[in-house]
């Protein structure tokens, strides 16, 4: 039997290694955790807890072989290692915590210490003539198209974008060569545009000489069309296939459905990758839910690395909120902090419209910000003074809006008039009380995966289905 101080001695030698493999298969391993271990005939099979299905993917096709001869060697018993994939989220805050790193770490929420890119040059500066001979006489310069704010040290990182973070960071390290394509999915305002303007700051600041497009599907989109009509296309060809060493696309589901221009993508996303030039995609959906997606761009997408971001749980909004302050220059009490990241649960972006307002009515009135004002703000959005929502209460709420009984939601039928209210009692349920994954799906009787999946779908879903969101704020005011 292996057993847990075993697996981080094997952890520990793998990092000693050195070799290129050991390197990135040590980047992956800080934050996988010893599950258990058990004796089969004439070896023992070892299982390590990974945060996700991705994750699980793919350690296991690039790095099991040197984990179990790493594991074979340290403890001299012959081993079998399988990567578990671990969606609880309880579960993965004891994995970010029982990480193996050394030196032993603590997982905690906030910026995470990265190397500050180095500035862009100024506008006036002379290029060199290695730089002339690689500009794209077509694309825009850079410094034109990515934020310099927007870098990896100015991301709060926590249990909802970890994985997002530290595939983001990697894939800067080594461009093209590492996670390509990356694919970064989750609903809007939850931090996928700043990892792309993070990656394409961080590359800059390695190769200055680096040629980046950074855009959106829609500009895309736009700019091929604008070049088809004035017969040009060779010249579109140039800046997005020829004269680019990093591509970021930002809501790449806006190109699906369009014919010519999905074709004139897939084309230059082949070319791209063959020539080994680095990709890096964000969507609201993961590509296996993308309804519109070819197989051959679903395959395309899926053969680098898929991560998700989800909205930021209450420790990530209260981290954000002060970071925010702090870069504001705004005076933000801790109870105001502690308030709004309580009740402001959606996206970051409403986070810091919230902050900006608070601090605006402050200014207009002379006032400080106080508890007092937060809560005027945002009265709509919090339950009654000492009102605490209960499963019960979010049942009879959801019962009430679909005209049902308690026992059909909680029942087995797939039937869409059964089903999506029982995954909008379970998203508002993670949402608005204090009970985990586990709980909530222990209320249903269900599997606690599909609690996970019901919350993700929910998530994604309400900002592009009109009748969802009705549903949900009628829901709410209920409530």
């Amino acid at each position: 039997m292996i057993n847990e101080e075993q697996w981080k001695t094997a952890y520990e030698d793998l990092l000693h290694q050195g070799s290129n493999d050991a390197n990135d298969a040590g980047f992956w391993l800080r934050s996988v955790r010893f599950s258990n271990s058990h004796q089969r005939d004439g070896f023992t099979e070892v299982s390590l807890a990974t945060p996700n299905a991705s994750y699980a993917n793919y350690l296991d096709k690039t790095h099991r072989s040197l984990v179990e001869e790493t594991l074979e060697r340290v403890t001299g018993v012959r081993c079998k290692v399988t990567f578990e994939a671990n969606s609880d989220g309880a579960s993965i805050n004891k994995l970010l915590n029982l990480s193996p790193l050394s030196p032993p770490t603590v997982f905690n929420i906030g910026r995470v210490e990265v190397p500050e890119p180095a500035p862009f040059p100024r506008a006036n500066t002379t290029p060199t003539a290695q730089s002339q001979s690689q500009a794209a006489p077509f694309s825009i310069p850079v410094r034109d198209n990515v934020d310099p704010n927007l870098t990896f040290s100015r991301y709060i990182v926590g249990p909802s974008n970890q994985y997002a973070h530290a595939s983001a960071y990697g894939a800067a390290q080594k461009p093209g060569h590492q996670f390509n394509p990356l694919f970064i999915y989750g609903p809007p305002a939850v931090g996928k545009t700043h990892l792309l303007h993070a990656i394409a700051n961080q590359v800059r600041s390695k190769n200055p000489n680096a040629r980046i497009c950074l855009t959106s599907a829609e500009k895309f989109v736009n700019e091929f069309i604008t070049h088809v009509q004035h017969k040009s296309i060779d010249l579109f060809r140039q800046r997005y296939r020829n004269k680019v060493d990093l591509l970021l696309i930002d809501d790449v589901q806006f190109i699906l459905g369009k014919d010519r221009s999905e074709e004139e993508f897939f084309h230059t996303f082949n070319a791209l990758h063959e020539d080994k030039k680095m990709i890096v995609l964000t969507s609201d959906k993961a590509p296996k839910e993308i309804d519109q997606l070819e197989e051959r761009l679903r395959t395309r997408f899926e053969m680098g690395m898929v991560v998700d971001i989800r909205a930021p749980e209450i420790e990530t909004r209260i981290a954000i909120l002060r970071a925010k302050a702090e870069d504001d220059d705004i005076y933000l009490p801790d109870e105001v902090a502690l308030f709004l990241g309580k009740h402001v649960r959606d996206t970051v972006r409403n986070l810091h419209g919230v902050l900006v307002q608070l601090q605006q009515h402050a200014s207009l009135t002379g006032s400080e910000i106080s508890l007092d004002l937060a809560k005027q703000l945002i009265h709509d959005q919090v339950p009654e003074e000492g009102e605490d929502f209960t499963t019960e209460m979010i049942m009879n709420a959801v019962c009430a809006h679909y005209k049902l009984k308690a026992k059909e939601i909680r029942g087995t039928s797939k039937a869409r008039m059964y089903a999506q209210p029982r995954q909008i009692a379970m998203y508002m349920m993670r949402q608005y009380t204090s009970l985990g994954v586990r709980e909530i799906a222990s209320f249903f009787q269900k599997d606690h995966s599909t609690v996970v999946h019901s919350c993700k779908k929910i998530e994604l879903d309400i900002d592009s289905d009109p009748e969802l969101k009705t549903a949900v704020e009628a829901i709410k005011m209920q409530l």
